[in-house]
């Protein structure tokens, strides 16, 4: 950990200085980098500082403590606040995702259960609209596929923090656990004798990306347009301004036919194209991460079984952190944080275990 603890500190020192620097000012991308990385550094800075000074105040009393009974009465205290210091000192060396502050793109596809999937589907959507609302989060639906029973064969979903999120607050730092594919089972509305069925549907979370971080050329899209089906306002079924955009060299379709006008549609699309992108690229590195970073929680595989919602019993069970409670009702109704925070502290754990290997990277 000490390692750790002084490369961070070097490297605030180091920022310190080109900050300071009149000549770094000419250049405002180099110094909005440069402030970005001095504030995420902060937090760190603090509580490594506070875990010298109680180590040196510690070693202090011990000293004195032979000549003077006073400062051996505050050995134990000092010794509570050393190891509460080197506690959050751990905590904050834990590797934070640069994504954490940003935007997200969800989507929500029926699986296995035919009419009943697509009506889970309805229901997750539901539940993470809910859940958006109480967190103050704007949300938008930028494209859906209805179900002949009203739920959604596929639903795809913009979600964006109002303001500035604080550490760990963001649409990504709360939602990208819930990639992947959730389970239920409940007696479905087209079931005459009352049994219950299992059906599925998958859930996959992406950060939005900047046009500046993707770069996509122009001549690799092909554009097409068609008239929009469905509930949308008085252009449906009227004029051409559903869009669909195939990326040629990765073979990704996007289509997008929930805004009124053409070219919302388009920038609509190119928004999810570029965050499907940024997410490949992501899901490349992750492949070539270590096994520690592998065993983590933190994934958007959309193949993995990661929780099943119990009617009968009002139970919701998450299968990669344990979690289990019988309020199934609430959580589908938006109160989603206990179940996100038990993946939060699972990851944590996770990547606490790595740093105390000694595999885990700097903050």
């Amino acid at each position: 950990m000490l390692d750790s603890v002084q490369s961070i500190l070097d490297e605030y020192a180091e920022l310190e200085l080109q900050l300071a620097d009149p000549a770094v000012h000419g250049d405002q991308d180099l110094v909005r980098t440069l402030n970005k990385r001095y504030a995420a550094l902060a937090p760190t800075v603090a509580a490594a500082r506070e875990w010298t000074a109680a180590g040196d105040d510690l070693a202090a009393a011990r000293e004195l403590a032979a000549d003077d009974a006073s400062f051996a009465e505050e050995v134990p205290s000092l010794e509570a606040r050393l190891a509460t210091a080197e506690e959050h000192l751990r905590r904050m060396l834990v590797p934070r995702d640069p994504d954490d502050d940003r935007d997200v793109i969800l989507e929500v596809k029926a699986g296995e259960g035919g009419d009943e999937s697509a009506l889970f589907a309805g229901d997750l959507l539901r539940m993470y609209l809910r859940y958006s609302e109480q967190r103050g989060w704007r949300t938008a639906v930028e494209d859906a596929t209805e179900s002949d029973l009203g739920g959604y064969k596929d639903v795809r979903v913009s979600v964006r923090a109002r303001s500035a999120p604080g550490l760990g607050e963001g649409p990504w730092a709360r939602l990208k656990y819930e990639g992947g594919v959730h389970r239920v089972q409940r007696v479905p509305v087209t079931e005459s004798q009352g049994r219950i069925h299992t059906s599925a549907a998958g859930v996959l979370v992406m950060p939005e990306a900047e046009e500046v971080e993707v770069t996509i050329d122009p001549n690799d899209l092909r554009i097409d347009v068609y008239r929009s089906s469905g509930p949308g306002g008085q252009s449906v079924n009227t004029t051409d301004s559903a869009v669909r955009i195939t990326h040629l060299p990765s073979g990704l379709v996007v289509s997008c036919q929930n805004e009124k006008s053409q070219l919302q549609n388009k920038e609509a699309a190119m928004r999810v194209l570029r965050a499907r992108l940024h997410q490949m690229a992501k899901d490349e590195a992750d492949a070539e991460a270590s096994a520690a970073r592998r065993s983590q929680v933190r994934t958007v595989d959309r193949s993995e079984r990661i929780r099943t919602y119990n009617f009968p019993e009002n139970r919701i069970s998450d299968h990669r952190t344990g979690y289990k409670s019988y309020n199934l009702d609430a959580v589908l109704d938006g109160d989603l944080d206990p179940v996100v925070q038990s993946a939060l502290d699972a990851d944590e754990a996770a990547k606490l275990a790595a740093l105390a290997d000694g595999d885990g990277p700097r903050a």
